[in-house]
Parts: structure tokens; C-alpha cells; sequence
């Protein structure tokens, strides 16, 4: 097997950009022939290009079997690199047409629902100064510490909801996380609601209303029951259990329900919708920070640092 030190002598001529995508192909499909038919060539093609490949480096990449191919260690290791090189060859072309037309750049962003309203605040912003600039947004799980969809490059950033606050900036060996500002929960009626009118509001005297809630598990449902056995309560199950803000926004308003909501959505539908933040405290030792997390050492475009600049300006409004 070549040595790193002969890279350039021995394999850096002999491995072509074709082959190595040709191989990363085969590995996401599963199969040779499979992978065949998504790059519209023949079979003993995608076999033969592999081979080669494995013939430059010395190694078995591909375990092949009757229900297709899985990646060798040696394989896997080359999937990790390539996958990282041709990101940022991508990266690259990326960066051309923002340096040509800024305002045409495009960003990819994960987040969680309950981080939308934020989000919103920042488009508005990013928007204004590029109005061509185009978002990819996929919804994510909150709070967590973990993100796919940074590991494989389908997302730029994700504007996560995290369990934690970041040590230095770092959250674990594989992310990046700037804390943008601490989004706490809020108990909300609709504006007409008994409770709307109320200056003081003891939370025992909530437990056996109708509350909308996401599960219990959860961050705000978590939140929620801390306050309560905080007090001595039982924290009272669910009514309506469901992550959909579009619901907790808007079930208060037509029925006798409380819902929570973040404070950063509450500010943008409350005129909206008609909603009021009741006056009791959902103190909890739980903090909520809304973050940015980034892949470590992956390049930022053009476009995903304006789009972090702006997360900046719009987290100092909270």
C-alpha cells in the first residue's frame, strides 16, 4: 500500500475525480448495478472504474457480496475524505457565484420548529440586504446535540435549540456552536380567555386546565413540569401533546386552551394571532439557548457568513 509521503508520485496522478464519485455513487446506492443505473452507465463500467480505483490504492475498498457492497474499513475512510472533498470543491463553485453576484449566494439551513419564528426575523433581514438570496430551510429535532445533516453536508448551519449551553464555542469534536441568545417559554392565552384579564395568576391554579403542549420530554414540556414540582404540583398531562407551532398559536385563540410557547415566537404572533403571556414565572434551572452550529473546519460561502451576520443583528432584538 502507498505511503501518505508518496501521494503525489505514486496515487495523486492516478486517482480521478470520476472515480472516486463513481465509488462514493456505489457506496450511497449499495450496489453496482444500482449505482450503474443513477450514473446511466453500464454495470462492468462502475466495476471496472472501482477496481481501478482500489488498484491505486492498494486496498480492498469494496466488500462485494449477492446483496450488493458495503465499504471496507479502508473503504470508509476514503468515503469520509472524498465525501469532504468534493463538499468542498461544491463550497468552491459556490463561493465563484457569490463573489460574482453576492446577491444570487443561496443557503441551507436546518431548524427546528420552535426556532422558526427566529429564523423568520432573519430571512426578513438577510432579504432586505440580498433580495435574490435564495434559502434551503429542513426541519431538525430540538433540542439535541446532535446533527446529521451537518455530518453529511446537506445543511450549511443549523439553528438549533440545544440541551446545553457549548464549552468554548465547541460542542463536542465535530461542531461549532455560537449561542445567539436565551429564547425562555411562556404559558399564553388567547386575548378573550378568563385568564387574559388576570394581573396575578397563581400556577396551582392552572393544573387542571386544558394546556397544548409538545410531549413531556421535550424541552418546553420539560420546562414546564420543573415549575410545577417546583411549587410541589403535579404538572398536568397534555390536553393536546403536538410540536406544531401553527396549532399552539392558534388553539388558545378558539378554545379555552394554554398554550407555551417560545418567547421569540410569541413575539411574532401574538399581534397576529391575539395572544397573551400569562404572569407566571416558567422558572426552571433549564436554559433554552438558540444557537448557531456549523461542521468544524468546514469553509462558510459568502452567502452563510452574511446569513450568520444578520442571525447576529436580529439575536440583539431579544
Amino acid at each position: 500500500m502507498p505511503k501518505v509521503t508518496q501521494w503525489e508520485r505514486a496515487i495523486g496522478g492516478r486517482i480521478r475525480l470520476r472515480d472516486l464519485f463513481v465509488f462514493l455513487t456505489v457506496i450511497e446506492c449499495g450496489s453496482m448495478s444500482r449505482a450503474a443505473a443513477r450514473l446511466g452507465v453500464s454495470t462492468p463500467s462502475v466495476s471496472e472504474l472501482v477496481a481501478d480505483l482500489e488498484h491505486a490504492v492498494g486496498v480492498r475498498l469494496l466488500d462485494r457480496s449477492n446483496r450488493g457492497v458495503v465499504a471496507t474499513p479502508f473503504g470508509e475512510a476514503l468515503r469520509l475524505r472524498g465525501q469532504a472533498a468534493f463538499d468542498e470543491l461544491r463550497q468552491g463553485m459556490r463561493d465563484i457565484e457569490s463573489i460574482a453576484d453576492p446577491g444570487s449566494g443561496e443557503v441551507r439551513i436546518g431548524c427546528p420548529e420552535s426556532a422558526a419564528a427566529f429564523l423568520v426575523f432573519v430571512i426578513e433581514q438577510v432579504s432586505r440586504r440580498y433580495p435574490r438570496m435564495r434559502f434551503i430551510t429542513r426541519q431538525v429535532r430540538a433540542p439535541t446535540v446532535e446533527f446529521p445533516e451537518l455530518l453529511s453536508r446537506d445543511n450549511d448551519l443549523v439553528l438549533a435549540r440545544l440541551v446545553s449551553v457549548p464549552l468554548q464555542g465547541r460542542l463536542g469534536e465535530n461542531f461549532d456552536a455560537e449561542v445567539l441568545f436565551d429564547d425562555p417559554f411562556s404559558a399564553v392565552v388567547g386575548s378573550q380567555s378568563k385568564w387574559a384579564r388576570r394581573r396575578r395568576i397563581d400556577l396551582s391554579e392552572l393544573a387542571k386546565e386544558r394546556w397544548i403542549l409538545p410531549s413531556l420530554d421535550v424541552l418546553a414540556g420539560l420546562i414546564l413540569q420543573d415549575a410545577f414540582r417546583a411549587r410541589g404540583l403535579k404538572a398536568p398531562e397534555p390536553h393536546i401533546e403536538t410540536f406544531s407551532i401553527l396549532l399552539r398559536n392558534t388553539l388558545p385563540v378558539r378554545g379555552d386552551y394554554i398554550s407555551v410557547l417560545p418567547r421569540s415566537a410569541l413575539r411574532l404572533s401574538a399581534e397576529r394571532y391575539g395572544l397573551k403571556e400569562l404572569p407566571i414565572g416558567l422558572s426552571s434551572p433549564r436554559s433554552s439557548p438558540l444557537a448557531i452550529v456549523t461542521l468544524k473546519n468546514r469553509s462558510l460561502t459568502p452567502a452563510v457568513r452574511v446569513f450568520i451576520e444578520c442571525a447576529r443583528e436580529a439575536a440583539r432584538q431579544f
